[in-house]
């Protein structure tokens, strides 16, 4: 159905969410029509931040929110969800899209196999009333599961629409970008080099597949890398277990903008450890851009600053490929918990693959490389 006609259904005016391919057609949308306004619609750093602020909207205008995310966020929604808008505590009605990626039937990566298949069954556990959407579902059959949905959300429940894939059609084009001139496929690039035959963990999304394609393309074993392909926000906390445990070895970890934020507080607990051989990156182009490119807020911030605020020893912004290699060559010869934010340009190839290892043989082999060295 065409996505306009889907928003006047609904017929909410405060929208806010984590972005999800699934859901390009409401994003775009929604950028198009509101963009960034915190009156309508704001793009916010995890689903429970979404489900929170939800809750905040109704408490002050007493209409209904809307929260957008990925299926993968319903893990996210749970305490919320349970502990302050269920009709047993507070009655605070929120209308939920879920992007159902995993959709049993419908090809997708492993990471969102599972997932798909306890999306609804998450949903009704949560006693969350879902209706799904898929690609010939008409608008009257909307309307009437709206007509349904207003008289549970009357008495303070929650109800959400499950979007399978291509539900939504006839979005605008929006054009994600920035000004900056570094490629994060290039920063990787780099990375790779100056990393040498450190175990590297790399973030959800196409920073590890660009990971994967640069060890193809310099001829590389992939034992080097965990490719963290779900978990959105954990890799950092993946390399910080790693690092305590191999403390005779430099561990490099490849995180996001959208990575950090979405779960911030691990760069509290990895600068309270100060665990000395951990090198923590993060490629900020400002965007979601796995999922589409809408933007993420890190764009306006100084996670340099944050790091050091947080306890990390040494911490730098750059922006400049000259920066790079100097930023990347210094930290090597330093022996203390060191975090490099690299600004770079939203984009990709339009020919990037994916890995081409099963998500178990990249666990055994970097298990089995770590286990060689000290």
């Amino acid at each position: 159905m065409k996505v306009e006609n889907f928003v006047n259904i609904i017929g909410s005016d405060f929208y806010t969410g984590v972005p999800d391919s699934q859901l390009k057609a409401l994003c775009n949308y929604l950028m198009d029509r509101y963009g960034i306004d915190p009156k309508h619609h704001i793009i916010a750093a995890n689903e429970g931040n979404c489900t929170a602020l939800a809750a905040g909207y109704h408490l002050a205008t007493g209409k209904i929110p809307v929260v957008y995310m990925q299926n993968s966020g319903e893990g996210n929604i749970i305490n919320p969800a349970a502990s302050l808008l269920s009709d047993r505590v507070y009655a605070i009605p929120v209308i939920f899209i879920v992007g159902w990626r995993g959709q049993p039937g419908v090809y997708d990566e492993p990471q969102h196999v599972y997932q798909g298949e306890v999306t609804v069954r998450l949903l009704e556990d949560m006693d969350i009333s879902a209706f799904i959407i898929s690609k010939d579902t008409t608008d009257d059959e909307v309307v009437k599961a709206m007509e349904k949905f207003r008289k549970v959300l009357k008495a303070g429940k929650n109800v959400a629409f499950v979007m399978g894939k291509d539900a939504l059609t006839n979005a605008p084009e929006i054009e994600y970008r920035n000004e900056n001139t570094m490629t994060r496929e290039e920063v990787i690039q780099h990375i790779v080099k100056a990393s040498g035959e450190d175990p590297v963990i790399s973030t959800t999304g196409k920073a590890s597949r660009e990971l994967f394609e640069t060890r193809m393309a310099n001829g590389q074993s992939h034992k080097y890398d965990f490719l963290t392909i779900g978990s959105m926000g954990h890799a950092s906390s993946i390399a910080l277990g790693v690092a305590i445990n191999k403390p005779g070895q430099r561990i490099w970890c490849i995180d996001g903008d959208g990575a950090v934020l979405m779960h911030m507080g691990s760069l509290a607990v990895i600068g309270a450890n100060k665990q000395k051989n951990l090198v923590h990156i993060v490629i900020n182009n400002g965007a979601h851009e796995t999922v589409g490119g809408m933007p993420t807020v890190a764009g306006k911030m100084d996670l340099a600053k944050i790091a050091l605020a947080c306890g990390y020893s040494k911490a730098i912004s750059i922006d400049k490929i000259e920066e790079l290699d100097k930023a990347l060559e210094d930290v090597k010869k330093r022996t203390e918990l060191s975090l490099i934010e690299i600004k770079c340009s939203i984009g990709a190839r339009g020919n990037l693959g994916r890995p081409t290892i099963a998500a178990i043989e990249n666990k055994q082999n970097f298990m089995e490389y770590l286990k060689a060295l000290q």
